[in-house]
C-alpha cells in the first residue's frame, strides 16, 4: 500500500509560481499544470476564431485572448480558454486580479492532450460561472463545433459539422469558414 501523499497548493502558491514561471500554469483542485504548447494548427484556429467572433458581437462585447485568465471562484479554477468573451464591465476574482469572472461565452480548442479534460472536468467547472451562456468546444481531429448552451432546464449540447452554422447572439459562425485556414499547413 503506498503511503504517498498528493501535495495540494494554495491559489496564493499558485499565482507566486505563476509570477515566476516563463510557462502558462493552470491551477485546478490544488494542482497546478504547465499549459501545453500550442501547434500551427491550434494557433491558426485560435486566430481565425477571432477574425469570425469578434464582426458577430454587438456593442459592448468584448473577446479577450488565450492571455487572460479566468477564474471560476467556486470550484477554484484557474485557466486560460482560447477565447473568452464578456458582455458589459469585466468583473475581476477578489484573489486574483488579473483574471476576469464573468465570461458569457468561452472558446476552447482541443488538443490530443486537453480533449478529455476540456470536454469533461474544465467544462464541468465552467458551468458553474452565473454569467455563462455558452461554451464553444473546437475539436482538433474534425471539422466539429460542439456548443454547451444554458437553457432554462439546464444546459444541452448539439454538435456542429462542417456544412453547419453554430448559433452565436442571433447570427452564426461558419464551420467551414473556422476550419479553412487548416487547408494550407499541411
Amino acid at each position: 500500500m503506498s503511503t504517498a501523499r498528493r501535495y495540494r497548493h494554495t491559489y496564493d502558491e499558485y499565482l507566486k509560481l505563476g509570477a515566476e514561471s516563463p510557462l502558462k500554469l493552470e491551477f485546478s483542485d490544488g494542482e497546478i499544470f504547465a499549459m501545453a504548447g500550442g501547434t500551427p494548427e491550434h494557433g491558426a484556429l485560435a486566430m481565425q476564431l477571432v477574425v469570425l467572433v469578434a464582426p458577430l458581437l454587438p456593442a459592448g462585447y468584448r473577446t479577450f485572448s488565450s492571455d487572460v485568465k479566468v477564474r471560476v471562484v467556486v470550484t477554484d479554477l484557474g485557466t486560460y480558454p482560447d477565447l473568452s468573451v464578456v458582455c458589459g464591465p469585466i468583473e475581476r476574482a477578489e484573489d486574483d486580479r488579473n483574471a476576469i469572472t464573468n465570461p458569457r461565452f468561452l472558446f476552447e480548442i482541443t488538443s490530443p492532450s486537453t480533449e478529455e479534460y476540456d470536454r469533461g472536468d474544465k467544462l464541468s467547472q465552467y458551468k458553474q460561472l452565473a454569467s455563462l451562456e455558452a461554451v464553444y468546444l473546437i475539436s482538433h481531429r474534425r471539422k466539429e463545433i460542439t456548443v454547451v448552451r444554458r437553457e432554462p432546464s439546464g444546459f444541452t449540447e448539439k454538435v456542429f459539422r462542417g456544412g453547419e452554422q453554430a448559433p452565436l447572439l442571433g447570427a452564426s459562425v461558419d464551420v467551414d469558414a473556422l476550419y479553412s485556414v487548416l487547408q494550407d499547413l499541411g
